[in-house]
């Protein structure tokens, strides 16, 4: 039983010990807490919250705990049932409500769920609010609201409906190139809300003939939730035997997005932003964002088109924050998560789909001839396992010095660029572990490159000792 507290909300294994796993108990305590920090930053007033969940068995039952718990503190729910993470978020600012909950554990395994926070501008909360809302949760010692003043409780089976609409108004998607391609396109929503949300983008934008696999909402994932090459036997099977131009995966919250070419080789997590920027560069100039441990090759793509390219800490609320600094146009995370401010601040498979679906209407031609227009680089995952006696912060900053010659970005763990190749180092927030990504154009470069980071730090360790 795992139950774990962060300043973006908490998530846990359903089942178990009050305290050890997400159960009713901690479910209503946390709710409580938000709701609680809510009604303070809106200094007593009426307060409104949207709620939204993916199809994992357990979320009817936590999302009938958090509602009432809110209502009990006299909060007016919005709820919208099953939903996509992205719709939530919109739909905050549309019902102009104060906050937002979002009850996913996004590609954890179906025994998980999670409480993910939102701000009234559908973002997720700062790391400062999390905390805060964590001491709350610890303080313990909420005030539930009186008969006459519970919350009340609404339903909005419109959402995605608006969602979708908002999507084809935008001015980069252009749903008559999309409808006179003629797409026939294979999709895989692993069983959870993305089965509603995408065939219904994919019939609005024309696309001719929609291939539904692992469609069902009932929340039983057919494989691992998490959208990995590794995960996707079924859908790359289906692309094989048929004449299909493009498969579509999203994750059971559906903002994530990852693609299969029309020859069943995978386009690349990392590629789903990278193509999408492309599109939207081509059309306009602009900055872009993503995390420091994605691919180089946004960066070739923005400077191509003479925009400036920034990276972030890894984690979607600094991607955010970066992209409001510098006015990106584009932002994201190499896990295939797009954020399009021109829609909103949030990672969004279902605009991701439209801008992409659009993108390769223009182009003309195969989903594999225009994954083969980026560079090519491979990243290699790895991690270093310590004991708990080694100061991680110490091993870093020796590695710092070490190539103090090289470009080194230490806005998150520690980055050192070599040309076009590059390591990034990040110990964890909950073990003695430092992961070690790296990228080059070869993959055996990136592992070796790995490697020889892994050496230096273990060379570090026997020094020390």
């Amino acid at each position: 039983m795992t139950l774990i507290k962060s300043i973006s909300g908490i998530r846990g294994t359903i089942g178990g010990k009050q305290g050890e796993a997400l159960t009713p108990l901690d479910a209503v305590k946390f709710a409580s807490a938000y709701g609680q920090w809510l009604l303070e930053k809106n200094k007593g007033n009426k307060a409104k919250v949207v709620i939204g969940r993916d199809a994992r068995p357990s979320g009817e039952m936590i999302n009938n705990l958090v509602c009432a718990t809110l209502q009990g503190l006299g909060i007016n729910i919005v709820d919208l049932g099953l939903s996509t993470t992205p719709t939530v978020e919109m739909m905050v600012v549309e019902e102009n409500a104060n906050g937002g909950i979002i009850l996913t554990a996004s590609h954890n395994p179906i025994q998980w769920n999670a409480l993910k926070l939102l701000n009234d501008k559908g973002e997720f909360i700062s790391g400062d609010e999390g905390k805060k809302i964590l001491e709350i949760a610890e303080q313990g010692d909420t005030t539930f609201s009186e008969v006459k003043h519970l919350g009340s409780i609404s339903e909005k089976p419109d959402a995605l409906d608006i969602h979708i609409k908002k999507i084809l108004d935008l001015p980069l998607v252009d749903q008559k190139a999309i409808e006179e391609a003629k797409f026939k396109i294979v999709v895989d929503a692993v069983n959870s809300s993305g089965g509603i949300a995408v065939p219904r983008l994919l019939e609005a934008l024309g696309v001719l003939v929609i291939e539904r696999i692992h469609c069902e909402p009932d929340g039983l994932f057919a494989h691992n939730p998490e959208p990995l090459p590794e995960h996707l036997g079924d859908i790359i099977k289906t692309m094989e035997k048929g004449s299909f131009d493009l498969g579509i995966v999203v994750d059971p919250d559906v903002d994530r997005l990852a693609l299969i070419c029309d020859d069943g080789t995978p386009f690349g997590e990392e590629y789903t932003l990278v193509a999408v920027s492309d599109y939207i560069l081509t059309n306009g100039s602009g900055n872009t964002v993503s995390n420091l441990s994605s691919t180089r090759a946004l960066r070739d793509v923005t400077e191509k088109h003479g925009g400036e390219y920034s990276a972030s800490a890894v984690g979607e609320v600094n991607v955010v924050e970066k992209m409001k600094e510098v006015n990106a146009v584009i932002g994201g995370e190499g896990n295939g998560g797009i954020i399009y401010p021109e829609l909103h601040y949030g990672r969004d498979a279902l605009v991701g789909i439209a801008l992409f679906l659009t993108h390769l209407a223009k182009f003309g031609k195969s989903s594999s001839m225009l994954r083969s227009k980026y560079p090519n680089y491979h990243i290699s995952k790895n991690k270093i396992e310590l004991t708990r006696e080694i100061d991680v912060d110490e091993v870093l900053n020796s590695v710092k010095k070490k190539y103090h010659k090289q470009p080194v970005n230490t806005v998150d763990g520690v980055k050192i660029e070599f040309d076009k190749e590059w390591v990034h180092l990040r110990k964890s927030n909950t073990e003695p572990i430092i992961r070690i990504y790296s990228e080059s154009e070869s993959q055996a470069t990136a592992e070796h490159l790995a490697q020889k980071i892994m050496d230096d730090i273990r060379e570090i360790i026997h020094h020390r000792d």
